[in-house]
C-alpha cells in the first residue's frame, strides 16, 4: 500500500508540475499591456487598459520588448479625416495642392526681387558717374534709389510672409499625418492580408 501510495502522490506532483506549466505558459503568452494615462501615470495590465482606450497603448512580449501597439478608436474627426485621406498619398497630394498657391507667389516675389536688384544696380552706376563727373546726382536720381529701396524691402517682406504661411501649412499637414499614421498602418495592414487571403 504505501509503494502505492508513494506512485501516486509522485502522479499528483507530477501533474500540479504539468498544470502549473500550462498556466504559466498561458499568461505568459497573453502578454503585458502598457500605456501612459491622462494624469501622466504610466499603468500596466495582463487586458488592454480601461483608462487607456482613448490613448495608444502597447503589448509587450515577456522579455519587456513591444509585440505590437493599440491605437485608439477613432473619433468621428479622425473618421472623416480617414475617409478623407484614406492613405498617405492622398495625404501628400492634398498638402501639395495647398501648398501650390503660395509656392508661385514666392517664385514671382523672388523674380521681381531679382529685377529689383538689377534695376538697383542700374541706379548705383548712374549715381557713381554723376558724383565723380559733376560731384552731385540729381535728386530724382536718389528719389529713384530710395523707391526702389522701398520695393526690395516690400518684396522680402513678402516673401518672409509666404514662407510663414507655408510653415504653417506643413505642420498642420504634420500634426494630421502623426493622427493618420497608425490608422493608415491598420489600413495597409488589413489590405496585405485580404491579398495573401486571395486564391
Amino acid at each position: 500500500m504505501s509503494h502505492h501510495h508513494a506512485g501516486t502522490s509522485a502522479l499528483k506532483s507530477a501533474a500540479a508540475v504539468v498544470l502549473w506549466g500550462l498556466v504559466s505558459g498561458s499568461v505568459m503568452a497573453q502578454g503585458i499591456y502598457s500605456c501612459v494615462d491622462d494624469k501622466g501615470r504610466k499603468l500596466t495590465s495582463d487586458r488592454p487598459i480601461a483608462e487607456c482606450m482613448d490613448r495608444v497603448q502597447k503589448e509587450l512580449n515577456p522579455s519587456g520588448t513591444v509585440k505590437r501597439v493599440l491605437a485608439p478608436p477613432p473619433s468621428a474627426t479622425d473618421r472623416a479625416q480617414m475617409a478623407r485621406y484614406p492613405d498617405r498619398a492622398s495625404h501628400d497630394k492634398e498638402r501639395a495642392k495647398a501648398l501650390e498657391q503660395f509656392t508661385a507667389a514666392s517664385a514671382g516675389a523672388a523674380k521681381r526681387l531679382q529685377e529689383l536688384g538689377e534695376y538697383r544696380k542700374g541706379i548705383v552706376s548712374e549715381l557713381a558717374f554723376y558724383k565723380s563727373t559733376l560731384g552731385k546726382a540729381p535728386p530724382a536720381l536718389s528719389q529713384r534709389l530710395d523707391e526702389t529701396d522701398a520695393n526690395i524691402a516690400a518684396q522680402k517682406r513678402l516673401m518672409d510672409e509666404q514662407d510663414a504661411e507655408k510653415s504653417r501649412i506643413n505642420k498642420s499637414f504634420d500634426d494630421e499625418a502623426a493622427k493618420l499614421k497608425p490608422q493608415w498602418g491598420m489600413e495597409g495592414t488589413a489590405q496585405a492580408s485580404a491579398a495573401l487571403k486571395k486564391p
